[in-house]
């Protein structure tokens, strides 16, 4: 093939390839458009871990769903059970080994592109929570509703919030 003709085919294979970049990063679950879209958190995929840690499972479910340890970064799971003594309003205090176990899963399996400054405490306090359960997508009035009671009952609305699934299409709002 002659210079004459690998010239244009380059220059439509170059622009092609910057357009399908600039498409990826342009949905919104891309890396680059989350963290515009979310101040900087990114969480990634909230998927619990192929690998369970029992203690974990055993201890968070015991008042409440064990978050996926992708929700959050490694940061907030690292104050969060630094205060197990005052959690929430309740003392769920483990001893050291415990503690360290959950602690080591947690930050192991935490989101790792998250780079906003903060660290959050609570899940329903990150950006990404409040833009995706704002008044335009969930009523405020499901808040009230005694089966879902508050936002940190993720599992009211998303049946498999347990295996860290939060997809929109599986999304059941009771009535």
């Amino acid at each position: 093939m002659s210079r004459q003709r690998i010239l244009p085919l380059l220059a439509v294979a170059v622009l092609a390839a910057s357009f399908s970049v600039n498409f990826v990063h342009a949905d919104d679950d891309s890396e680059q458009g989350s963290r515009a879209k979310y101040s900087g958190e990114n969480r990634g995929k909230p998927l619990q871990p192929k690998q369970s840690n029992s203690l974990f499972q055993q201890e968070c479910s015991s008042c409440h769903l064990a978050y996926a340890p992708g929700l959050l970064p490694a940061a907030s799971w690292r104050k969060i059970m630094a205060g197990l003594d005052k959690h929430f309003g309740s003392d769920a205090s483990l001893d050291a080994r415990d503690n360290k176990e959950i602690t080591d899963f947690l930050v192991k399996h935490s989101s790792n592109r998250w780079s906003a400054a903060t660290a959050p405490l609570r899940i329903t306090e990150s950006a990404w929570f409040k833009r995706k359960h704002d008044a335009h997508e969930i009523d405020p009035a499901v808040w009230n509703n005694p089966q879902v009671k508050s936002p940190a009952n993720c599992a009211a609305c998303h049946p498999q919030a347990e295996r860290g699934n939060f997809n929109d299409d599986d999304i059941k709002i009771p009535k």
